[in-house]
């Protein structure tokens, strides 16, 4: 039968900040992702990203983000600098434009050792940098990073973090996605806390703590989680004579 992925949600992320999608595997936060980078039309509701509707004006939202996931995929007998040229010319980059921000990009990343590198012999952390480098060459005013840290080692893991935080410096606005608790406190501004497609809570972090009496982002995420199961346990109970 049909099934509610989402359901009510209503955010705001703004420029300079990384706002963060918490919750647990099939909760909804890649369903939303899609949504705002038009890969999937939203059934109802309305979404705009840097002021383009994501329905009527999908062709410019594109044009706005920049979007990452753990299972991008690449071309394996491409170089790393031929993908990042390839995306900048879908992206409608001049010559002069795609010469001047590849060079940017590969030494904001420190990727040049391995630019010429085909990307079937690359390690997992070459080809997520490849994935960042591809997703802001066209240097968009929006990123997006769906689950991306799953499968990087720990070292691999925080290089990428500390890119996200960088790029929160240079003023863009990033939705980031997670369900690990010590990420979302390193990295995240913003949380929105979810939960079988709604949004449980929404805040900065101490602030949210505050409200619910919790110590730490753990203790609030599973004190919130435990409520609503809680919640719909008892709506589902039906009294009988």
């Amino acid at each position: 039968g049909a099934v509610c992925a989402v359901r009510g949600i209503s955010f705001v992320a703004s420029p300079g900040q990384v706002f963060g999608l918490l919750g647990p595997a099939g909760t909804g936060k890649t369903t939303v992702l899609r949504m705002l980078s038009t890969m999937l039309k939203p059934t109802a509701g309305t979404a705009t990203v840097a002021g383009f509707d994501v329905e009527t004006q999908a062709e410019e939202v594109r044009r706005q983000i920049g979007f990452v996931s753990a299972n991008t995929a690449s071309y394996d007998r491409m170089s790393a600098f031929e993908m990042v040229e390839f995306f900048g010319q879908l992206h409608g980059l001049s010559k002069d434009e795609l010469a001047e921000r590849s060079e940017f990009v590969f030494e904001q990343l420190q990727m040049n050792d391995f630019r010429d590198t085909t990307c079937g012999k690359m390690s997992t952390g070459m080809k997520q940098k490849v994935s960042i480098a591809r997703a802001i060459i066209h240097d968009p005013p929006v990123l997006i990073f769906d689950e991306a840290t799953v499968g990087l080692d720990v070292l691999v893991g925080r290089s990428l973090q500390n890119t996200v935080l960088q790029f929160k410096d240079q003023g863009k606005c990033i939705i980031y996605s997670t369900h690990h608790m010590n990420e979302a406190e390193r990295v995240c501004d913003h949380l929105a806390i979810m939960y079988n497609g709604d949004i449980l809570a929404e805040g900065g972090q101490r602030e949210l703590c505050e409200q619910h009496g919790q110590h730490s982002l753990e203790d609030l995420f599973f004190a919130l989680i435990d409520q609503q199961d809680s919640q719909e346990n008892s709506s589902g109970l039906v009294a009988e004579d």
